[in-house]
């Protein structure tokens, strides 16, 4: 079965001509097989914030109920279903696990090592919301065990560099009173110096996170930082 409508195929016609093979466009999707390559699998991950005065105050987190990583924290999200977009899944999985809805979000970035999973070979595409504070209330649900607003905080404990390399160690620090909670991670951020800078951000400690959501979160958490001060 043709993955696309014969009308949505259209715009991939190119200019028309055969390939080497002398295949026409239909020809050859009628020929493709999908199962040639392992194909890897794509979640979303939503990192919600809030802010309080211009400041980012909290993170939703979700405990998860299910494996991998059972028991410890994340960020709300999920698998992507095969017709449907990184975006509208970002939003349906954070309303799903946590209640939340009416949000905007954009999204921040992909994380693809191959050892992130032991299920299989998946890559999260991340997405960053800002909320006021207090503008909404979080039910866990779905995979979720748990959900709860942390305070968020972080602290820059060393740095070194030389003539082209920078590398630094953050803590990233979130709390719940009321879940009488209190996480330190620890993430090395590693850029190069110059126009581009682009940012690696890599667990050190998890310390109660799930896989690599310390650094995501940190990596997050920068990026809208940033964005308010600019």
């Amino acid at each position: 079965m043709k993955y696309l409508s014969e009308e949505q195929n259209k715009c991939f016609v190119g200019t028309g001509e055969l390939n080497k093979a002398g295949d026409s466009l239909a020809v050859f999707l009628d020929k493709y097989d999908p199962d040639k390559y392992q194909n890897p699998c794509n979640t979303v991950d939503t990192l919600v914030f809030t802010k309080e005065d211009s400041q980012v105050k909290r993170i939703l987190l979700i405990k998860r109920g299910n494996h991998p990583c059972i028991g410890l924290w994340a960020c709300p999200g999920g698998f992507v279903e095969f017709r449907e977009n990184l975006y509208d899944a970002a939003l349906r999985e954070l309303q799903e696990e946590t209640g939340l809805h009416d949000i905007e979000a954009e999204q921040l970035k992909s994380y693809g090592d191959y050892d992130r999973d032991p299920r299989t070979r998946i890559i999260t595409t991340a997405f960053v919301a800002l909320i006021d504070e207090g503008s909404q209330k979080a039910q866990a649900g779905d995979d979720a065990r748990e959900a709860g607003w942390f305070d968020i905080s972080d602290e820059l404990i060393n740095k070194t560099e030389d003539k082209l390399l920078v590398k630094e160690e953050w803590l990233c620090r979130l709390s719940n009173a009321d879940k009488n909670i209190n996480i330190c991670a620890r993430v090395e951020v590693t850029y190069r110096k110059g126009i581009l800078k682009n940012r690696t951000y890599m667990v050190v400690d998890g310390d109660g996170l799930a896989a690599d959501h310390a650094a995501i979160i940190l990596e997050g958490y920068h990026h809208v930082k940033e964005a308010l001060n600019a």
